[in-house]
């Protein structure tokens, strides 16, 4: 369905509400033609070989820093490192290097701790309850553009830099269409990675055995094991199309029918423990399973065909750059993450996931 060309267009995300005077479409809620140009352009930042020759040194240089003042106070929360080591990372990428960063992290969360809404949930945007949702997304919306987004923009349109907002002033996009793409882009590089690092934690701190197998791998070995992690815990539950034209699909011997202007809804966590694809037990943990051709070791989590994410290679990179670090130390789950569901993407985050550095017993003396 998501590599048949032009067969569907974006109604995830909120796609469909996006107001026209914001300008130029975000990238994510292009299709057709559009998309496919715009995402050629911006590719570049995403490339695994600019993640590793750009980003990589920063990466390790922040993993460093954050694990040290972690371990220094002995008891953290990993989902508020984790968002800050996120928010550092994707900030470079997109170019909000101009405001502070524990700041902007703050302000980041509370714009996507907002009412949920998806393409049938049913909810109605009328009434006090729309005036209340639109009041909600745009103070943390105001704040964020205001301390994080306008003086990069200001500083890019003195000296371009390599990022994504300086290519969009390149593009002559506006000051709303960029402030919507930074949101796309936080959400993707910040919000998503920093759910996918805690799970990942949770389910090396769980098992001691996959925790030193992972300690002891190489790289390629290090994302085997992650990226099937992920497999079984997609950040994305659910992805939503529409259908720009009719659709015929052979499904388990008979004819599905898809009509012009119907909504799909791609269900990714059930796609992922598809037997048929991921073969046997395809709820156990089991890194490097034989997959079919063309498709990744993740499967579905990172979506596919033309909206794909493309920061799949930075995600799975600064993950392990982190873990690597953080797991060579002897950790203690002290308060289990409290785990919640969006509607919007039927994803999950893990709050309040403290972890502690046990102190060593003290060394008796004498007889």
């Amino acid at each position: 369905m998501l590599r048949e060309r032009d067969a569907t267009t974006q109604a995830g995300f909120s796609a469909e509400q996006m107001p026209d005077s914001v300008g130029e479409r975000p990238i994510l809620f292009m299709d057709g033609e559009e998309h496919r140009r715009q995402r050629t352009k911006v590719a570049r930042f995403f490339a695994p070989k600019t993640v590793a020759n750009r980003y990589r040194e920063l990466m390790e240089v922040r993993a460093d820093a954050l694990v040290a003042e972690a371990l220094a106070t002995t008891t953290f929360r990993l989902d508020q490192l984790s968002l800050r080591y996120s928010t550092e990372v994707a900030a470079q990428v997109i170019g909000l290097t101009n405001s502070n960063m524990e700041g902007m992290a703050r302000r980041l969360e509370r714009l996507f701790a907002q009412p949920d809404w998806s393409p049938d949930s049913g909810v109605k945007e009328g009434g006090l309850r729309g005036l209340w949702r639109m009041i909600r997304g745009h103070t943390p919306m105001l704040a964020f553009y205001l301390a994080d987004v306008r003086p990069a923009i200001a500083a890019r349109r003195k000296v371009a830099a390599e990022d994504v907002i300086s290519h969009l002033l390149a593009e002559e996009y506006k000051a709303p269409a960029i402030l919507i793409e930074c949101v796309t882009y936080g959400a993707a590089g910040m919000a998503t990675t920093r759910e996918f690092i805690s799970m990942a934690v949770l389910h090396l701190l769980a098992d001691a055995d996959l925790r030193a197998r992972y300690l002891a791998a190489e790289e390629p070995e290090r994302f085997e094991i992650l990226h099937e992690i992920l497999r079984l815990e997609p950040i994305i539950g659910h992805l939503y199309r529409r259908a720009a034209r009719d659709i015929d699909l052979p499904v388990d011997g008979e004819m599905l029918h898809i009509r012009k202007g119907e909504l799909i809804d791609l269900y990714v966590r059930q796609a992922n423990s598809d037997e048929s694809t991921v073969g046997d037990c395809p709820l156990d943990l089991r890194p490097g399973r034989p997959l079919p051709r063309g498709i990744g070791p993740e499967v579905m989590s990172f979506g596919d065909g033309q909206h794909k994410c493309p920061g799949n290679s930075l995600a799975i990179q600064e993950t392990d750059i982190l873990l690597s670090r953080l797991l060579r130390h002897d950790l203690v789950v002290a308060h289990a993450p409290i785990m919640e569901w969006d509607e919007l993407t039927a994803g999950y985050s893990l709050r309040e996931f403290v972890l502690t550095v046990p102190k060593p017993l003290p060394v008796a003396v004498g007889g």
